[in-house]
């Protein structure tokens, strides 16, 4: 029987660890889900994790959990995929084609990168490209 969509798997990367494609996936594709229990957003600012997707003003999905592979999706200024939110469901998509065995990456968003990534400086693969042309 025929696999249909992308093989993932997680692979160590510089930023630790990420999501993989196997397959190649072309652009305009329905990656993965993000999956985890939906919150509130006053238990998001009470737990103050660093796995929460927002959905709206109101709800979050709590990644955390290790069967959500897509928590692995690792932040890039020029990212790969975006995020879609249908209902209170979170969709990764292909902005691009993604080669095989290519990372997914994602933009988490200002908020985010202010708060966790530009304190320890960013580590995507963009970034570190650009510092090394320095």
């Amino acid at each position: 029987m025929a696999t249909r969509g992308p093989q993932l798997v997680v692979r160590r990367t510089a930023a630790g660890l990420g999501l993989f494609t196997l397959r190649a996936i072309r652009a305009g594709r329905r990656i993965i889900e993000y999956t985890g229990p939906v919150v509130t957003a006053a238990e998001v600012a009470r737990r103050r994790g660093r796995y929460f997707f927002e959905i709206d003003e109101e709800y979050a999905v709590d990644g955390s959990p290790r069967s959500n592979i897509a928590r692995y999706i690792n932040h890039s200024c020029r990212p790969n995929s975006e995020a879609w939110v249908t209902g209170k469901r979170v969709w990764i998509w292909s902005k691009e084609a993604i080669g095989a065995g290519d990372e997914i990456t994602l933009d988490y968003g200002e908020a985010y990168f202010n708060d966790y990534i530009r304190p320890k400086g960013c580590r995507c693969a963009w970034c570190r490209e650009r510092a090394a042309k320095r």
